[in-house]
């Protein structure tokens, strides 16, 4: 399997990786916080971290829903987390007009699931020469993630991380099957396994999304199990208060125990 470099460090290593932070840019202050937290726990920890928050959430259950801070104020304020905490940052882009700013500031381009068969989106993305990391759309089955995987390389790219979040079958719920992990590698590029946002529950609440984040340690436990590579958390200092993706955040203060179980699991796995 390819080892993704990154800064000093390597996803798809010996050491785990975790892309961890606020679902959607709400605050300096609220990035500040986690980010300072998490790069202290991981440091801590020996664990690879990447910071993640989204200036904009485009894909909500309402026109009314809160989005973030938009493009432009958004790269602003993940840039002022760069320079502060010295850690890599991942954010999602949307449109294929975003790839190339948003590849000046960020060091990992996310593709959102229900993007990720959008050709343009990946080609721009690909473009930038950033890492790209591809959500598997819950409407896929692992083996269909291939062909994105490709559409990515043809640009000339092999910076590729692949991230399962879980699989629609309707009803207001997602279903993991670990299967997916062993079946993704074999495209040759590392596993993330997205442990917060596979226990939402989409549309569940009408204009919202619910969730239930008493799941999230069991999944990230049992996707370190089957071997994933690293693992992505959506961390806030609050969650019940979170202007967004609340129901399947996991709080701040609980991040490092958790944290350290999913260690031991993912070194335990490889000795």
């Amino acid at each position: 399997m390819k080892r993704i470099k990154l800064g000093n460090f390597e996803i798809g290593g010996d050491k785990l990786t975790i892309l961890a932070g606020p679902c959607a840019i709400e605050s300096q202050e609220v990035l500040d916080q986690t980010a300072g937290k998490l790069k202290e726990i991981t440091e801590k920890l020996g664990i690879n971290y990447i910071f993640k928050s989204s200036f904009d959430k485009a894909n909500r259950s309402s026109i009314t829903s809160f989005r973030g801070p938009g493009l432009e104020k958004g790269l602003e304020m993940l840039q002022n987390v760069k320079k502060k905490f010295d850690v890599p940052i991942v954010t999602d882009i949307h449109t294929p007009d975003q790839a190339v700013p948003t590849a000046e500031v960020v060091d990992v381009l996310q593709i959102p699931a229900f993007l990720c068969r959008q050709t343009d989106l990946l080609v721009a993305a690909a473009k930038t020469g950033k890492i790209v990391n591809i959500k598997k759309g819950q409407f896929l089955a692992p083996e269909q993630m291939g062909p994105l995987v490709k559409k990515v390389e043809d640009v000339g790219n092999d910076k590729i991380l692949l991230t399962d979040r879980g699989t629609s079958f309707g009803y207001n719920n997602l279903v993991v099957d670990f299967r997916g992990i062993p079946i993704m590698q074999t495209f040759g590029y590392p596993i993330v396994f997205d442990a917060t946002h596979s226990v939402q529950l989409p549309g569940a609440n009408g204009v919202c999304s619910g969730g239930d984040r008493r799941f999230v340690p069991v999944l990230a436990k049992a996707a370190m199990a089957a071997g994933a590579n690293s693992l992505f958390f959506e961390v806030h200092p609050d969650p019940d208060k979170a202007l967004c993706d609340g129901p399947n955040m996991i709080a701040l203060k609980d991040a490092e125990k958790l944290f350290t179980v999913c260690r031991d699991i993912f070194e335990l796995v490889r000795t």
